[in-house]
């Protein structure tokens, strides 16, 4: 693959200062200071937008000035290759973090985390985002991946999205059908449009009921799940008829090191980051196990974290 041209950021910064805030605006930003694994190389610039013109108006610029951008919300599913990514990061500011309940119905903003939504509906006594509740990505990742857990997935709530073409120049929505939405994946990986909102339709339940649910979920997502070190959750996909973490411990890989990355002693589905990981390591013994694995029972895992960059 070519390498991608150098971005002349100081001309670029100049025309985004034109309609964002200026301490919006920053370059050379270590990528390990907004990834849930908290590792990775370096960034172009980050550019926060507070506002869905803001949005608009930078996606249409990045465009024009053909400038690969990503979108950027709790970070718990991207990892940046040690070289750097060369290009923009958009993150969602404030008024992306919005979630309100009226009658049966959640909307939550792209920005917003899963989590947050799901306490706002059990607030509101209403169920069926209990599966949710430990998920630690936003509301844009979660519907973008189609995230699940616990027998749920966002398909099974989700009513419609609001989204904007890649380049910024039309706001639209879309009904739950029209998504696309299967294991891990969605229209939006397809078509590269932006989600601004989601819609969730739930059902009124007893409020003690639900957070009951939601207590229980945490607590075995506790137990089971390296959640006091850095990760970005389960790494690789669920392959047809297999779980990955199990593969991975059948091949004996449970606790194996390389620098700091690990297989987590506790569930062999996920890499964590023991303090000093590089994006290498991280690379290195995702590499390894998908060798490994393959080698053993024939399964090609894949990775269900975004990998960018150089």
């Amino acid at each position: 693959m070519e390498s991608e041209k150098q971005i002349d950021i100081e001309s670029l910064c100049l025309k985004m200062k034109e309609f964002l805030a200026f301490e919006n605006i920053k370059t050379n930003v270590s990528m390990s200071e907004y990834t849930s694994f908290r590792a990775g190389g370096k960034a172009a610039a980050m550019a926060v937008v507070e506002t869905i013109p803001e949005l608009r108006r930078l996606l249409n610029l990045l465009t024009q000035e053909k400038v690969p951008h990503i979108i950027l919300g709790s970070g718990s599913n991207i990892l940046v290759k040690d070289g750097g990514y060369n290009g923009i990061v958009i993150k969602l500011g404030r008024s992306f973090h919005t979630v309100q309940a009226e009658e049966n119905v959640i909307t939550a903003f792209a920005g917003a985390k899963i989590s947050a939504a799901a306490k706002e509906a059990m607030e509101h006594g209403l169920s069926g985002m209990e599966f949710a509740s430990g998920i630690p990505g936003s509301i844009g990742g979660g519907v973008f991946m189609n995230a699940g857990a616990y027998d749920g997935e966002m398909k099974d709530i989700i009513l419609s999205v609001r989204a904007i073409t890649s380049d910024g120049t039309r706001e639209y929505s879309l009904s739950g059908e029209d998504l696309m939405l299967g294991y891990r994946s969605s229209v939006f990986q397809k078509n590269g449009d932006i989600i601004i909102c989601a819609e969730f339709q739930l059902e009124k339940k007893d409020k003690e009921m639900i957070s009951a649910r939601m207590k229980d979920l945490m607590e075995r997502r506790n137990r089971k799940q390296p959640v006091n070190l850095p990760s970005a959750g389960s790494f690789f996909k669920r392959p047809e008829g297999y779980f990955a973490g199990k593969l991975i411990q059948d091949s004996g890989l449970k606790g194996l090191s390389v620098g700091g990355a690990q297989v987590s002693p506790l569930h062999a589905g996920f890499i964590v980051n023991n303090g000093n990981a590089t994006a290498t390591d991280i690379l290195k013994l995702m590499r390894l196990i998908q060798n490994t694995v393959f080698e053993k029972f024939g399964v090609r895992l894949e990775p269900e974290v975004r990998i960018l960059g150089d």
